[in-house]
């Protein structure tokens, strides 16, 4: 094993051994992205090939079919408890990005969906798969973060971690996301894939020219140019890669602070 990835694992393995020894009711959130499938493999690894908890995919019933169908068959494949949360009420109405507005589609269909799964499956934490290179706002993000009673997250009062000194009890908190690879960058992760042969969403490769870097949901994400039809070719890729990993997607671009608007009132 690469030396870089190895200590990149340890830590992640072990933040997820912490989350799961402090909180008895957790759950995973998978997306079906890269980011998630390697956190799911991390878990997987945490607890010797299995994982001892929920692992929740959002429906906004406006994900690409492939999405779905790499869905269903990693989580035969690997066997774990698949919980699909979606709001029916609010895709029956025909709720979209086109018509109600991205901030609001993405607070009913994400966000609201979030809140009420937590609530139902009764969770003091959930593992979130975000990156600290990702986006500026995650960039403020802690490995255990707290969400208030309304789930909302103060990014102006972060708990500090130092030395491997992790704050886990939050009096005030209605959860705490908890974020394994938040140390991790896009190309770790890739190289990590790579090295772990782990699945991969066909969307991540080239196809007449362009190729998904980071899934969402149809309306709002847009492939970008690229001929990365391999792994080996997107980690290639993205050693001299100038485009920004979410340009392909609409919310981060919308306004200036949307994303930390979305962030603060709940979203991943």
């Amino acid at each position: 094993m690469d030396e870089d990835l190895k200590k990149l694992e340890e830590r992640s393995v072990y933040i997820i051994r912490e989350a799961k020894a402090e909180f008895k009711d957790i759950a995973a959130l998978w997306s079906t992205g890269k980011d998630s499938t390697a956190c799911l493999h991390l878990c997987r690894k945490a607890f010797f090939g299995r994982i001892p908890f929920p692992v929740i995919h959002m429906d906004t019933g406006y994900k690409f079919p492939e999405i779905y169908k790499f869905r269903d068959r990693v989580a035969k494949e690997w066997g774990f408890n698949l919980v699909v949360a979606k709001n029916e009420e609010a895709i029956e109405s025909g709720m979209s990005p086109t018509r109600d507005g991205r901030e609001k589609c993405c607070n009913l269909l994400k966000t609201q969906v979030l809140k009420d799964t937590i609530e139902k499956l009764g969770l003091k934490a959930v593992l979130v798969s975000i990156r600290w290179d990702e986006h500026g706002i995650r960039a403020k993000e802690r490995y255990f973060s707290p969400r208030d009673r309304e789930f909302r997250w103060n990014f102006k009062n972060q708990p500090p971690e130092m030395w491997e000194l992790f704050s886990k009890k939050f009096k005030e908190a209605s959860h705490v996301r908890v974020h394994p690879i938040l140390h991790w960058s896009e190309l770790n992760v890739w190289r990590y894939v790579q090295q772990e042969g782990l699945p991969v969403n066909p969307l991540y490769f080239a196809k007449d020219g362009k190729r998904f870097r980071s899934l969402g949901c149809m309306p709002c994400t847009v492939p970008i140019p690229s001929k990365a039809d391999t792994i080996d070719e997107i980690v290639k890729e993205l050693r001299t890669t100038k485009i920004s990993e979410r340009s392909g997607r609409s919310q981060d671009k919308e306004k200036a602070y949307m994303m930390q608007k979305l962030r603060v009132l709940g979203y991943m």
